[in-house]
């Protein structure tokens, strides 16, 4: 299995350089001089425009900015913004609330998709069944904007059930609103991911073959089908988590959550290229991790799948 491991992170340098090289140039092809843009419509000198942009590598060309930006990478630097504020500095703060938020949006799709895939699984074209399809279909359908403010209103104004915004009450009170608005689209696609391997694994020999033991209902459809019907799950559970993690602009938005998403946002708008390259760099590193530790799991999984 070492070998394996040895071999998936190998392979994954070549993607994490061509993915951090296509966001680099996606960035800094974004119009306008972000050096003029610190100072709003007020003149700068020339000769402050050509220090600033010599000090942050503006006049070089792209693969060579790209270059530098790796070197100082690999010494564990992030870079600076353009006010010289490390990128480090200014994300420590945002990746625990994202990270909160991110883990109780996984935990929420997690347990409540799995509960309604095995339950509309186990009774395919009755009721429970309909109604599981019918209720996740509506949830994809459904903007997360819509989504989000609705639950807002109704949930944290009106019922008072969740607090509205803000952090102030703590994991979880302040992230459980936020984080099912999060994922729930995540949880309709593990619901129905579950519901449709477990009714196709039910009609499998081997499970046919354990009804003709004589095994319980319990042990056939916990040890046997489930087990092997969660392999396309915890795919995309595992990929799941890193869109989690850098899609929560929105959520983070709408229910004031000082994050990683409103950061990346607040610094589009601002043109601080090094801020939102330095935080999709450490985001694509946690999907790549992701990746690999879901790959490992395939094995536990399901025993006929071995690493070579």
């Amino acid at each position: 299995m070492w070998r394996y491991v040895l071999r998936r992170l190998l392979q994954a340098v070549p993607v994490f350089i061509g993915t951090t090289l296509l966001i680099y140039a996606m960035v800094f092809a974004l119009p306008g001089d972000p050096i003029q843009a610190l100072a709003g419509d007020k003149p700068i000198p020339e000769n402050v425009l050509q220090t600033l942009r010599e000090r942050y590598n503006l006049n070089d060309p792209l693969l060579v900015q790209y270059g530098k930006y790796m070197w100082g990478l690999l010494q564990g630097n992030l870079g600076e913004n353009y006010t010289g504020q490390k990128v480090s500095e200014m994300l420590s703060g945002r990746w625990t609330v994202t990270a909160q938020l991110a883990v109780t949006a996984w935990l929420f799709e997690l347990a409540l998709g799995l509960a309604l895939g095995v339950w509309a699984g186990l009774r395919r074209g009755k009721l429970a069944d309909t109604l599981v399809l019918g209720g996740t279909t509506l949830l994809i359908a459904v903007p997360v904007f819509v989504l989000g403010y609705t639950a807002q209103l109704l949930l944290g104004l009106h019922w008072q059930v969740f607090p509205t915004a803000g952090t102030d009450d703590g994991w979880p009170m302040s992230y459980l609103l936020p984080g099912m608005v999060l994922g729930s689209l995540g949880l309709s696609y593990v619901a129905r991911l579950t519901r449709t391997s477990l009714a196709e694994n039910l009609r499998a020999d081997y499970v046919r073959t354990a009804n003709a033991k004589g095994l319980s209902r319990a042990r056939v459809v916990g040890r046997h089908a489930l087990r092997n019907s969660l392999i396309p799950v915890v795919t995309y559970l595992g990929v799941d988590f890193g869109t989690l993690m850098g899609g929560a602009v929105v959520t983070e938005g709408i229910f004031n959550l000082p994050g990683i998403g409103q950061q990346v946002f607040q610094s589009i708008q601002l043109k601080e290229g090094p801020v939102v390259v330095g935080a999709v760099t450490v985001l694509v590193l946690i999907f790549l991790l992701v990746n690999l530790l879901v790959d490992l799991l395939y094995g536990f999984l399901d025993p006929r799948i071995r690493y070579e």
